[in-house]
């Protein structure tokens, strides 16, 4: 049982989550975030848990050796790694996406080789590195042994969109750690997990409505009224607070290790549905809300029973997380 965890990015949306499902367990965290601005801000508003909360600020994870991470090692004895680059304004996808992906998954196992307290390490992949967005055919159900079919050489290919760049930069970065667990065998033992579109209220610092992250930026457009509705490109999700209990429960659960993980609900979603919802629940937005009858991909499904099974934890509804998420961000934009 980890008593004493490094959480990287841990002032975004996930990571910071997942710092107060550790807390939330009596767990001491030790975040590492590159704005100490951020940091300070997470720490005031959990005064609860000052002694079980500190940061450390390490450089960018561009490199192999960010500044400050040996450091930041030092006397935990678990990691959950959230960082990784993502950005869809790119000139140069080998250089902005998919090296500094594979420099931040061998930086954070390289520092944690000098440390032997450090018995897991949970990392955060991504959907991304499962999904092969051009498959047809029958029915399927993707699961932790899938893999998307990209190249590396389609994935820095000047005429390939960022888009499916952050896909090659999720795999080969989650491929490089199991390749490093398999050729070094080092002490300690990783778990991965690849969660979909992520939803769900915030609890990093957000001062205001255009600083959310993009997935829930997406549903605060069609509470807004965007026209037409966006589509989403796969129908799979998982409420973020849903991924942080998962996270906990990969680092401090046994008979898990070496394991990875599709965390996503059983319940589809589509920005149709969202609006719905929104519609229902919020009568001073319902006028404004675009109403679409949105097509669900019903052609392939996912395995998100294995996680909930072995990790034990249960999804929240979609209904839920919208709800949740929208009456926070009402009030965040009357503010």
């Amino acid at each position: 049982m980890s008593r004493f965890v490094l959480v990287t990015g841990a002032t975004g949306f996930i990571g910071a989550h997942i710092v107060d499902a550790l807390l939330s367990r009596g767990i001491r965290v030790r975040g590492a975030t590159r704005s100490l601005e951020k940091a300070d801000l997470m720490i005031k508003a959990r005064p609860q848990f000052s002694h079980l909360l500190e940061f450390v600020q390490i450089g960018d994870f561009e490199t192999r050796n960010p500044e400050g991470l040996v450091a930041a090692i030092e006397g935990i004895d678990g990691i959950i790694h959230t960082a990784s680059p993502f950005t869809y304004d790119t000139i140069n996808n080998e250089r902005e996406l998919i090296i500094p992906a594979i420099n931040g998954a061998i930086a954070i196992l390289e520092a944690a080789r000098t440390n032997p307290q450090i018995q897991r390490i949970v990392i955060t992949s991504s959907f991304a590195s499962v999904l092969d967005i051009d498959r047809k055919g029958p029915y399927f159900t993707y699961t932790g042994a899938d893999w998307n079919p990209l190249t590396y050489e389609e994935s820095i290919d000047p005429a390939t969109s960022a888009v499916v760049a952050y896909r090659g930069s999720k795999k080969f970065a989650e491929l490089e750690a199991w390749r490093y667990i398999q050729e070094r065998s080092p002490d300690f033992d990783i778990v991965a997990l690849c969660p979909p579109m992520t939803f769900g209220p915030v609890v990093h610092p957000v001062d205001r409505v255009s600083k959310l992250n993009e997935s829930n930026a997406m549903l605060w457009k069609v509470a807004s009224g965007v026209k037409p509705l966006p589509v989403s490109r796969v129908p799979f999700w998982i409420d973020v607070r849903d991924l942080a209990t998962a996270h906990v429960e990969a680092l401090t659960s046994a008979n898990v290790d070496g394991k990875r993980y599709i965390p996503a609900s059983p319940e589809r979603f589509s920005y149709g549905i969202a609006a719905q919802i929104i519609s229902s629940a919020f009568p001073d937005l319902k006028d404004g809300v675009t109403q679409e009858n949105q097509a669900i991909d019903l052609s392939c499904g996912v395995d998100g029973e294995t996680a909930s099974k072995e990790l034990g934890f249960t999804y929240r509804s979609f209904e839920n997380t919208v709800r949740d998420l929208i009456s926070q961000v009402v009030l965040l934009n009357k503010s």
